[in-house]
């Protein structure tokens, strides 16, 4: 009975034992693999039919976002257009458009893309694509790219319908290289004062900016207000350059440290186009990652004013990775430190407090009092030269704050902001009477110097637009009185936009950009001298 018991006892130990290394090689099981197999198990056994592919995609995704929220996944055939901005070009037949009551308009042909070599003008309207009708059907900004948009060297025929033509016009266009710019703008404010506004960070950035600075300088520029507002960022090494072009030899810019990366620095390695000179940078809540990593080094070597709003806060590093089936994956590597050893990157711990930071800001008051912001002295550093405070976490802190000016910015203006009527009248106002204005404005500079004696029959015009369009719509009463510098000032902007080019636009959009006007200020008024820079 005592060996039947032993022996007893000896089955349920090997059978434990069994079932404990068992249970250990399933815990073994490699992360990829577990979720592999649940992919499997769904695909075979799921009671409805599933689509393995998105749910493979939905899974990628939700592994990411546990991560940062800048690690993100981009599906094969999004990945072309995810990485326009970065390459500074696509392939297409080389036009602006908008979609303007159900009807595609070319705004502007690129200068030496393939619609403009064949004679296509602005205010032109596709009508069809391939023989394929593309007006009053509610055609969509994505399906004109699926149409225009396609491989290098390939052709698309296209029907267009021009103002005092009676038939249509057929047009074969090859499909090429179109860059994407993004130097948006440059012009000279005075006669010393030039102004760059960059929208992105690409690989042609460098080679933009240069050829802006010099185009200025050839003006007679000696100081630079550069405009970083609204510049989500982009390529970390194109921010690098442009940075070194600021700063002079073996200075520090930029460094980045992973759990895999070890710290990589960057320096100042080159003669740089503007090394001298007084300098200011705009920057706002809308200036992140590699406009960050620009400012931030400017202001840590103390060597120009950095005038604006705090800035987003994004001090994460990208890698993209290819994935085998052509998706891709853009996975946070490291962290990135101004000079002065500052780390910028907002929390992000609570997915749904980083989701709403933008609107939290504006609720704390931060878009219009600079003491709302509270940082900790934990963050606080010096400059690399002049010793002043800085702070990290959170964004690049302006050495003069600039509060959000909410004048004028009424329901009304909203409204026609909305709905695009200010665009939408220019577009048409310049499509009916282009030749009669190119006749009355051979320049820009001539359009610039009448703007205040022009605008009298563009509101007439503007408002009878407005009748006919949103016959609902009240102009008569004192939100527009309010509102009617901005109106006035976009409508000319957008005129000005249509009659020449998109660079224009700024140029008369900026007498309502309070950040850049109080730049202007700071150099004109000896403010800049009195803010313990660096001598150069």
């Amino acid at each position: 009975m005592i060996q039947f018991r032993l022996y007893i006892s000896a089955f349920f130990v090997c059978l434990l034992t069994g079932v404990t290394i068992q249970a250990q090689e399933q815990t073994a099981i490699r992360p990829e693999n577990r979720v592999s197999e649940a992919l499997s198990f769904i695909d075979y056994l799921y009671v409805d039919d599933v689509n393995a592919e998105e749910l493979a995609n939905e899974a990628i995704v939700a592994m990411l976002e546990k991560l940062d929220p800048h690690s993100v996944y981009i599906p094969k055939e999004d990945v072309d257009d995810a990485n326009q901005q970065i390459n500074g070009s696509f392939v297409g037949i080389g036009v602006r458009f908008q979609i303007i009551k159900d009807t595609l308009m070319i705004v502007n042909p690129i200068p030496g893309g393939p619609s403009e070599k064949l004679g296509i003008r602005a205010g032109d309207q596709i009508i069809a694509v391939d023989g394929e009708n593309v007006a009053g059907i509610g055609i969509k900004n994505a399906d004109v790219r699926d149409q225009l948009m396609g491989e290098l060297g390939s052709k698309v025929n296209v029907t267009i319908k021009r103002k005092n033509e009676t038939e249509p016009l057929e047009y074969t266009i090859k499909r090429d290289k179109i860059p994407l710019h993004s130097v948006a703008s440059h012009y000279m404010i005075d006669n010393r004062i030039g102004y760059l506004k960059l929208t992105s960070f690409s690989r042609t950035t460098v080679d933009e900016v240069r050829e802006a600075i010099k185009e200025l300088k050839s003006k007679g520029m000696q100081d630079l207000i550069f405009d970083l507002q609204g510049n989500g960022g982009g390529l970390l090494y194109a921010s690098k350059v442009v940075a070194d072009e600021f700063l002079s030899d073996d200075q520090l810019i930029v460094y980045s440290e992973g759990r895999r990366q070890p710290r990589q620095e960057y320096l100042a390695d080159q003669k740089g186009i503007f090394e001298k000179g007084r300098l200011v940078i705009l920057i706002d809540e809308g200036s992140a990652s590699a406009s960050e990593i620009l400012s931030g080094a400017v202001q840590d070597w103390d060597r120009g004013l950095i005038v604006g709003r705090r800035s987003f806060g994004k001090g994460l590093v990208q890698r993209p990775i290819d994935l085998s089936d052509g998706a891709q994956i853009r996975l946070t590597i490291a962290r990135y430190y101004t000079p002065s050893g500052r780390f910028i990157q907002k929390p992000y711990e609570d997915s749904e407090a980083y989701e709403k930071d933008a609107v939290n800001r504006y609720l704390r008051g931060e878009y219009m009092h600079k003491d709302s912001i509270r940082l900790p002295d934990s963050l606080l550093h010096r400059t690399k030269i002049s010793g002043r405070e800085v702070y990290g976490g959170g964004g690049i802190m302006p050495d003069i704050f600039v509060p959000l000016d909410t004048i004028g910015v009424t329901d009304v203006l909203r409204t026609l902001a909305r709905k695009g009527h200010m665009n939408g009248f220019s577009i048409d106002y310049v499509n009916d009477n282009r030749e009669q204005l190119k006749k009355r404005f051979p320049t820009f500079e001539s359009y610039k110097a009448s703007l205040d004696t022009f605008y009298p029959e563009v509101e007439k015009a503007f408002r009878a637009y407005l009748t006919k369009e949103d016959p609902e719509l009240t102009l008569d009463n004192e939100e527009y009185e309010e509102s009617e510098f901005l109106i006035k000032t976009r409508v000319l902007a957008f005129i000005a936009q249509n009659l020449w080019d998109y660079d224009r636009f700024y140029e008369i959009y900026n007498a309502t950009n309070e950040i850049l006007l109080r730049a202007v200020e700071v150099l004109g008024n000896k403010e800049y001298e009195k803010s313990k820079l660096a001598k150069n």
